[in-house]
């Protein structure tokens, strides 16, 4: 694979993912992308089927990449079916043109960079130790990741592809740990993510059952919940598996949300009884996340 530099950084040129299967749309892969602040990823970028350069695009930053597109090449044989999902609703008008990024997770350390860092910090020192030593494998890498998203990866995806770089026009979005740190990126960059969605949101913080770990995320968005004047914000969960426990939390985190003045104009929770934790659950109810944070103009 050739390099060249930009922003400062190196960055791959384009190539076509051959070896994903798509239902709709396609995909450029950029293997291994280099960062200063991350280990090497792989990024995926869907396009819808008329992609033009005529045409200005919002861009969906989604965590979790390898999981969103194609199934048989999956740990676990499921997806997020976004191409199916992305491609319908821009074919029946019922969003804005966009582009998915996929943003693959880093395997054994995904934890460690989706993990809000800013709560850990605010923790007593033997529940933090605990935490980082235990479930983050020595590593809080929160903040060196969003740092990759908003100096490397984002000022590429707007120079390889036609994007709309307006804060209403970008997005990101994940699910369990994936929206913890896509809530995370909102609340530390407002002034470029006017938008995230939060699926299955692991307000338990991969500590099973741990509540003790909830009051700090209460008390971080307390202070950094963005303007509900220029953001919007997207919440469910399930009642079944994993989800089944973060329903209390989610209720608390809404009264947060009416006190910082959020209305349904700008954000929406919703619950999905009998719905579990895992991306065929995700992939049925993508189309409402997207339907109100890409809603048209």
């Amino acid at each position: 694979m050739r390099w060249f530099i930009c922003f400062l950084f190196v960055i791959p040129i384009v190539s076509n993912a051959q070896s994903i299967q798509v239902g709709a749309g396609s995909i450029k892969r950029f293997e291994n992308f280099k960062s200063v602040y991350v280990d090497p990823r792989n990024v995926d970028v869907w396009v819808p089927s008329d992609y033009s350069t005529a045409v200005k695009y919002d861009v969906v930053y989604m965590q979790d990449g390898q999981m969103l597109f194609d199934s048989t090449s999956n740990w676990n044989h499921q997806e997020w079916q976004v191409d199916e999902t992305a491609e319908k609703l821009m074919q029946s008008k019922k969003i804005r043109n966009a582009i998915i990024v996929g943003i693959w997770n880093n395997g054994a350390y995904r934890r460690s960079e989706y993990f809000p860092q800013k709560c850990i910090e605010a923790m007593p020192p033997e529940l933090k130790d605990t935490l980082i030593a235990n479930y983050l494998l020595g590593k809080v890498l929160a903040d060196n990741y969003l740092l990759f998203l908003t100096r490397e990866l984002k000022p590429f995806i707007d120079s390889a592809f036609s994007t709309n770089t307006s804060l209403s026009h970008t997005t990101i979005a994940g699910s369990s740990m994936g929206g913890l740190i896509s809530l995370y990126a909102i609340c530390e960059y407002p002034q470029l993510f006017g938008a995230a969605a939060c699926m299955s949101t692991n307000w338990l913080g991969v500590v099973y059952k741990n509540e003790s770990i909830a009051p700090f995320f209460i008390a971080y968005l307390k202070q950094k919940l963005p303007d509900p004047n220029t953001h919007k914000i997207y919440f469910d969960y399930g009642s079944l598996g994993l989800d089944s426990l973060y329903k209390p939390v989610q209720l608390k985190v809404d009264e947060l949300m009416r006190a910082h003045k959020y209305s349904s104009k700008n954000w929406i929770t919703k619950e999905f009884p009998g719905e579990t934790h895992s991306e065929r659950a995700w992939s049925m109810r993508l189309a409402i996340p997207f339907e109100f944070l890409l809603q048209l103009d």
